[in-house]
């Protein structure tokens, strides 16, 4: 027998799961279906993000922050640690424990919502129908309303095809048994700094090969330069305009070739991390059937409101334009949920926070500096550098700056960005204050505890202003 369901989502990840439980919360009968696994065949919701990316990267650079703390800066602080060393298959097992917390957490809210999970693939039958199918067995779900919500997976490229330890993707990467000795990483994104990162503190000679010349191009310029830098102190090292045109295993070694400035290279590692990037997971989920329309990349066409060209199926999430972040589809899910109920919510595009979660710590939301030059858009600055904050000064860590961009002539706060420890709870305050339309007077004249490092936003929209306190600049 059929079942029926007022709304059933397609995808458990933080689109999907976020989508699922508002749709329940509103009063629709929903269903939820998901076909992720953990390593011992159950099931396990949450999608990339929970599973085998925001959260497991997290996890582990936040170890390996504290080994490198205590090899570097304990010291420092009058704290005296003559013996350290690294359990690898601990720090893994915690990581694990995390991922498992978090996954069962979401089960537990599915319960709670009266959300069904029904475990298998998804693939659209028809505009009011799903086939689940999982371990051979195969049933049908109808529903007035379907969400796509089916995620992405990491591209991979024909120069370096993945093997079992030795070539690969992000997900292999968070799964090392053991430090590397030497590691590279193709792609210097998001992922690739992270997950060098993570296995540079932990005593990897870590290289980072970028086929483009340019560093970070959606980060505000400024802000990407200065980040480069701290890399290169780190001793990251990161190869830009470094081509990659073949990767074999030899010997027990990648073996890298790659195209640069000077010619023809190659280069030797332990490991190799294929990290350029995700694609929508669009294949194979029925989208034809519908006659969904798809862009050359694969993500599928909507509107404003993530609607399809079939007024009752929408999609979400990293399937659909725009960055593919976890809190942008969460915020989608809710929207669409909403507005299947009556409601008329919207998702604000233009003020999606963006993070990487390296150290020194990069946010920003809004515009960056080299789009209002493009633009033809007359605006004014303001920098505060974390070196002359106090709260800094007192933790030791004095790295990076805050830069506020508002436009010149009605003074609205069109940017917000940051380099530094910390900035990924900061950017909240930029966020905040673009979607309440402030001004960079409005920031100016906000009270800031003190000591804090909120205060170096304070203090860089004192800046724009042109009377800043505590750097040497303008007096008005």
């Amino acid at each position: 027998m059929t079942e029926q369901y007022d709304v059933v989502v397609i995808g458990a990840g933080p689109a999907g799961y976020v989508a699922a439980i508002r749709c329940a919360q509103l009063g629709l009968n929903t269903a939820c279906v998901d076909d992720w696994c953990d390593a011992s065949g159950k099931s396990s919701l949450g999608g990339t993000c929970l599973n085998v990316g925001c959260i497991p990267s997290k996890a582990l650079l936040e170890s390996s922050a504290w080994y490198e703390k205590a090899q570097h800066d304990f010291a420092r602080h009058g704290i005296i640690a003559k013996t350290i060393k690294v359990d690898v298959a601990t720090m893994q097992a915690r990581k694990d424990q995390v991922v498992s917390d978090l996954t069962q957490g979401i089960k537990a809210l599915f319960a709670a919502n009266k959300v069904t999970l029904k475990h298998g693939r998804g693939k659209l039958l028809g505009p009011n129908q799903v086939e689940v199918t999982s371990k051979n067995k195969t049933s049908e779900l109808k529903a007035k309303h379907i969400i796509i919500a089916t995620g992405s997976s990491p591209v991979n490229i024909p120069v370096a095809p993945l093997t079992e330890d030795k070539i690969v993707d992000s997900s292999g990467a968070l799964a090392f048994d053991a430090v590397p000795k030497t590691l590279g990483i193709i792609g210097a994104g998001v992922i690739g700094l992270e997950l060098g990162s993570v296995w540079r503190r932990l005593g990897s000679q870590v290289t980072v090969l970028e086929a483009m010349d340019q560093f970070l191009p959606m980060a505000d310029e400024q802000i990407a330069s200065d980040a480069l830098k701290h890399y290169g102190k780190q001793g990251m090292d990161i190869q830009l305009g470094a081509k990659v045109d073949g990767a074999v295993v030899k010997n027990n070694k990648v073996e890298v070739s790659y195209q640069d400035s000077k010619g023809q290279q190659t280069i030797k590692f332990d490991k190799l991390v294929v990290a350029v990037g995700r694609k929508p997971n669009t294949q194979d989920i029925g989208a034809e059937v519908l006659g969904l329309k798809l862009d050359e990349r694969g993500f599928i066409q909507v509107d404003d409101h993530c609607q399809t060209g079939i007024p009752n199926v929408y999609a979400i999430g990293d399937i659909v334009r725009g960055p593919m972040l976890a809190h942008k589809g969460s915020e989608e899910g809710v929207m669409v949920a909403e507005r299947i109920t009556g409601h008329k919510p919207q998702v604000n595009y233009d003020n999606i926070p963006s993070v990487i979660y390296t150290e020194p710590e990069i946010a920003w939301v809004g515009k960056t500096e080299q789009e209002l030059k493009q633009a033809g858009i007359k605006y004014k600055t303001g920098v505060f550098p974390f070196a002359a904050s106090g709260r800094a000064r007192a933790a030791g860590d004095t790295n990076g700056m805050i830069k506020v961009l508002s436009d010149a002539t009605s003074d609205r706060l069109l940017g917000v960005h940051m380099l530094g420890a910390h900035v990924s709870e900061l950017i909240a305050q930029g966020v905040i204050a673009r979607e309440m339309m402030a001004s960079n007077e409005d920031l100016a004249l906000t009270m800031f505890a003190h000591p804090s490092l909120s205060e170096a936003l304070h203090e860089a929209a004192l800046a724009a202003a042109g009377h800043a306190i505590h750097i040497a600049g303008r007096k008005k």
